[in-house]
């Protein structure tokens, strides 16, 4: 499909700068036979007993340092783990950066440069996994998107903010948004109401968030991430299916995990490894039943994915009913609950 058929306008005030607080008192556009401007907290009301959600607990690592090579200074962010200690990172600038080049970040934290292609580096850090993680807890800010457009950039509160509060496994250079609206509260209004909740786990790496450059999607190619779903949630899910409960997928991590997981009888077996499956219109849903999701870039693979799960012109419908009614849009903005265009 073209591309430019998944484009928008978007006014830039519409972008939020900071969550919803609460989180769940965030909007929630119910996507179904029409749509109906709701509120996070009414999740519990806009399913069914029986349903189960799986959403990704995945962790954000603070992967943005800012360093200094010699006496220039150097950012960082590190975008994918290539191995124990080693890191695929973007750079700034990176044209002078050559291999040998050391950056340092704070008198006990620096990275060797290994090699470099345009604008993204591989570094080396010294010392073991746990010396490494604890230096990054210290000297690391959260990678906040560049949309979200702060002239201070990530501050002490986005470390809160920009974490689900069932985040467990570290990983993710980006948040799986949709879960930050998720809170304690939430989840026993949830339960109460008789849906469960799955985890699966998926590292969220920029090229989930990249817009696509190419004019046709048939020309994109999708960056690897790495992906876990576990043989309990396996079970958990094929059986909430048996017993007639539907699976809502929190996120496009999610949905993306799932699919990559179901066969062709929707049955999903348990897995690990990456994962590179492309959404556009057109493709069979074996698994998902319903996606909660926020809203998204335009001409981006997220923005494909939904046309492909709520049908392309219900989106667009959807996508304008929320700009005209001033939802907040992307990481730290509102959610939608979709239901598929032919369930």
């Amino acid at each position: 499909m073209r591309v430019e058929l998944f484009d928008f306008e978007l006014p830039r005030e519409l972008i939020a700068a900071r969550p919803a607080d609460p989180r769940d008192s965030a909007r929630l556009l119910h996507i179904g036979a029409a749509f109906s401007d709701r509120h996070v907290f009414d999740l519990p009301a806009l399913l069914r007993p029986g349903d189960l959600l799986v959403l990704n607990d995945t962790r954000v690592i603070p992967s943005r340092l800012f360093g200094r090579r010699g006496l220039a200074n150097v950012e960082v962010t590190l975008i994918e783990r290539q191995g124990p200690g080693r890191y695929d990172a973007l750079a700034r600038p990176a044209k002078r950066l050559k291999p040998g080049d050391v950056i340092r970040f704070a008198d006990d934290f620096a990275a060797t440069v290994e090699a470099r292609e345009a604008g993204r580096v591989t570094l080396r850090f010294g010392g073991d996994e746990a010396a490494f993680s604890a230096a990054l807890a210290r000297h690391g800010t959260m990678p906040l998107p560049p949309y979200i457009a702060r002239a201070e950039g990530a501050d002490a509160r986005d470390n809160n903010d920009y974490q689900t509060i069932y985040a467990r496994h570290e990983g993710s250079v980006a948040a799986p948004t949709a879960g930050l609206h998720f809170t304690e509260a939430l989840f026993e209004a949830l339960e109460k109401r008789g849906i469960g909740r799955a985890f699966v786990t998926l590292h969220v790496g920029l090229g989930t968030f990249l817009p696509v450059t190419a004019e046709d999607t048939a020309a994109h190619v999708m960056h690897a991430e790495l992906a876990v779903l576990s043989r309990p949630t396996a079970q958990r899910i094929n059986e909430a299916v048996a017993s007639g409960g539907r699976i809502a997928a929190v996120g496009s991590t999610s949905v993306r995990t799932l699919e990559h997981a179901a066969r062709d009888d929707g049955v999903v077996a348990p897995f690990s490894g990456p994962i590179d499956l492309f959404i556009v219109p057109g493709y069979r849903f074996k698994r998902v039943d319903l996606m909660m999701t926020n809203f998204h870039l335009p001409r981006s693979t997220l923005f494909m994915l939904v046309a492909a799960f709520g049908g392309h012109e219900r989106m667009k419908r959807a996508y304008a009913h929320a700009i005209e009614a001033r939802y907040r849009f992307y990481s730290y903005g509102d959610a939608c609950l979709i239901e598929p265009e032919h369930p």
